[in-house]
């Protein structure tokens, strides 16, 4: 799996996110507008040892993911014997979500890791009560809050243990809870330092932007999308497992700790997304909760009476769903793929398209008329494509495009001055050579969108077209220059309105 992950990781076109951490990397901070610093950090160290490039990018992610299920292992074989322990190894792996994790660069990955961690330390430290497993517990959490802000959820279920189980309640006087604390805290403060100085952009958009925080009902499905992205038989038996745990939670060690670790990210994730972001991908949030559960189900399963032909079904789909998810992802990698998909409805909108309008734009951009434009891009996933294959050797601007404040990403564009404020401040009355994805917006927006370019740039002039894929990726170039912020071009035979 190892090395089906790598030559993934070093054919799959980046994105539009991961592209955006990589342009982060090139960027470094103590913070950002949408995340903590980690994951820009992993991808910087990456190529700081093997040079630019996807697999250079991926390649402390791959390191990290690989190491996730040996560290179930090592959690399993301090309580159970050493057979239940490699096979909990071998469910982590096969766990569609977490055997491809580490093939992109993603901050779920460090999240997950530290998250198997702190649960790897907490549990020690509980029995033992050694200054070194406490402090292994905060170095994991400090890096669970340098990835990622729901790394509280974390807190969260250590809270439950230490307030709810006696066992829990008995370690407030060991004063390594309170080193673990302390040093967790230090993971922290890049972040509270970053929100500080920017108006706490980064907090404002986690926790209000991003989320209505009013009932919807459609979230109700969730438990249906974890079956899905689980495997309907696994999921069922991770519930069997969890509820085996709790009834085994009088037992205390590790049954007690094992029981707050997963249920309290599995309920109050399913809770939380009632209210909150119902508009992204959200399916990996509750991961951190089966981490325990894949530790105690080996054990639950060898002591249980659940039926033979239950279990041969339930692993047969979970190795079907490993499978299919990774064969998409190739075929996703190959040429001709995307077009495969495509005609099963499945096509990989994120990963494909991005190649080609970048060669394109390289072409464009070595003809004499375009040599000293300055290139900008209608969105910030776009730019960022844009960014990593030219290796950042010329700065690419954004203009302000809807989805830009949507995905939390607008204030980091005004802090590096690559939006249309800082495109006009560096770059007044100077040609612009323009990439527009018109896919990037709704059907039902894109005229109106494609109508404000009109305004944005004067002397709009369409130069090139690329309708790639059946015309499932398109791509408009225009030149023009760098309009002045009054400008008000807007005349209904702009050339940017007809898409």
């Amino acid at each position: 799996m190892l090395a089906a992950k790598i030559v993934l990781a070093a054919h799959l076109a980046p994105f539009g996110d991961e592209a955006w951490y990589w342009q982060e990397s090139r960027h470094p901070a103590i913070g950002y507008s949408d995340l903590p610093p980690l994951t820009a950090w992993l991808i910087a160290a990456g190529e700081a040892l093997f040079g630019h490039g996807v697999l250079a990018m991926r390649a402390p992610f791959l390191a990290l993911g690989a190491l996730l299920p040996l560290l179930i292992v090592r959690i399993a074989c301090d309580h159970f014997d050493e057979a239940d322990a490699w096979r909990a190894g071998l469910l982590a792996l096969g766990l569609p979500l977490l055997g491809m994790l580490g093939i992109f660069a993603l901050p779920d990955v460090p999240l997950t890791f530290a998250s198997a961690l702190a649960l790897l330390a907490v549990e020690r430290a509980a029995r033992t009560h050694r200054l070194r497993d406490w402090t292994l517990l905060g170095i994991a959490l400090a890096f669970a809050w340098l990835a990622h802000y729901r790394a509280g959820m974390l807190l969260a279920a250590g809270l439950a243990f230490f307030a709810l189980t006696p066992r829990g309640r008995a370690l407030w006087r060991d004063p390594g809870l309170w080193l673990a604390l302390a040093i967790m805290c230090l993971g922290i403060v890049p972040t509270v330092l970053f929100n500080a100085a920017h108006q706490w952009a980064a907090l404002d958009f986690q926790l209000v932007q991003r989320n209505p925080w009013r009932f919807h009902a459609d979230a109700l499905v969730q438990p249906l999308e974890q079956a899905l992205v689980c495997t309907p038989l696994f999921y069922a038996m991770l519930l069997w497992a969890l509820w085996q745990t709790w009834k085994r939670r009088e037992q205390a060690a590790p049954w007690d700790l094992f029981l707050c670790c997963a249920a309290v990210p599995i309920l109050a994730y399913f809770v939380f997304g009632l209210f909150a972001d119902d508009t992204r991908f959200r399916a990996h949030w509750p991961l951190p909760g089966y981490l325990p559960l894949l530790v105690v189900l080996p054990v639950l399963l060898r002591e249980s009476k659940v039926a033979a032909w239950f279990r041969i079904a339930t692993f047969a789909l979970l190795a079907l769903g490993s499978a299919l998810v990774f064969a998409y992802l190739g075929m996703a990698a190959i040429p001709g793929g995307a077009d495969a998909l495509a005609r099963m409805k499945a096509f990989p909108q994120q990963f494909v398209g991005w190649r080609e309008a970048a060669a394109e734009t390289r072409t464009l951009l070595d003809q004499p008329r375009f040599v000293n434009s300055i290139l900008v891009a209608d969105n910030f996933m776009l730019a960022a494509e844009l960014d990593f294959v030219l290796d950042a050797s010329r700065p690419v601007y954004t203009l302000d495009h809807p989805i830009n404040a949507k995905h939390g990403r607008a204030p980091q564009l005004a802090i590096w001055q690559r939006d249309e404020a800082g495109l006009r401040a560096r770059g007044a009355g100077r040609p612009i050579l323009l990439l527009v994805e018109p896919g990037a917006r709704r059907e039902r927006e894109r005229a109106e969108w494609l109508q404000t370019l009109c305004s944005r740039v004067a002397d709009l002039a369409p130069v090139a077209r690329l309708d790639a894929y059946d015309g499932r990726k398109r791509y408009r170039w225009y030149a023009g220059t760098v309009a002045a912020a009054d400008n008000k071009e807007s005349s209904p035979d702009c050339v940017a309105a007809k898409p």
